[in-house]
């Protein structure tokens, strides 16, 4: 199993998801990922609700460097291969940007973790995280990626990556690029011949030939129903 396949297995077998999401906004993702609050919303809401929302779509937690920083971190933890989109691609770095500003308990470790990277990082290398080579980068990342395996003096580094990585497989594997890399189907419509004979039978039923007709034609499953004034399916 390679790190990306343990990593997918630690979201799907684990309570990562459910606390990194905790009281999120429900939403309807874009394709191209959260919509603009000037788009409109995709879901119904109750006024209060949209005026929330509009809030936290309009409003801005991350710096610019802030935000760089983040999704430096969210492609070494998921990152482009062959195979593989980045955590980028999928827009990783604004949903945890999005996340920020509706649960706010995120905003002071993820704010000091940049923080503490940039000072370990300058100790290090006399440079900020993001100035640093992939090599550097990935060494520092490589001293608070372990739990259990940190140093003392590197736990607060260790948190803030812990939680990164959470926000990180949550944004990912929640985006459309991740649930067809998962190959997350939902509720797809698939082809239903009706219940068996013998078990209408069993329990005293049978199927109106215009029900045959209209509802188990699988050929006509897209057509709307007609009724007429009593009640009855007309087609």
């Amino acid at each position: 199993m390679n790190r990306r396949d343990s990593l997918k297995s630690i979201l799907l077998g684990s309570v990562a998801t459910g606390l990194a999401l905790n009281g999120c906004t429900s939403n309807v993702q874009k394709p191209d990922g959260l919509p603009k609050a000037e788009e409109g919303l995709l879901y119904g809401r109750t006024e209060s609700e949209k005026l929330r929302d509009k809030k936290l779509f309009e409003s801005v937690f991350f710096s610019e460097h802030e935000l760089s920083t983040i999704a430096v971190l969210c492609d070494i933890i998921l990152p482009k291969s062959e195979a593989y989109a980045s955590a980028t691609e999928a827009d990783t770095a604004e949903f945890i940007a999005f996340i920020v500003k509706d649960i706010r308990e995120h905003q002071t470790p993820l704010r000091g973790g940049v923080m503490w990277l940039d000072s370990f990082s300058n100790k290090l290398y006399n440079k900020e995280f993001i100035k640093c080579s992939e090599e550097e980068q990935f060494n520092i990342c490589d001293q608070i990626a372990y739990p259990g395996k940190t140093k003392p003096e590197l736990i607060q580094g260790e948190a803030f990556f812990t939680r990164l990585r959470n926000l990180t497989l949550t944004g990912y594997y929640t985006s459309k690029i991740g649930m067809e890399e998962l190959g997350y189907k939902g509720n797809t419509p698939n082809v239903w011949d009706g219940v068996p004979d013998h078990i209408l039978k069993k329990h005293g039923f049978e199927y109106e030939e215009a029900w045959l007709a209209k509802c188990v034609d699988q050929s006509k499953r897209g057509d709307i129903a007609q009724w007429d004034d009593e009640g009855n399916l007309i087609s």
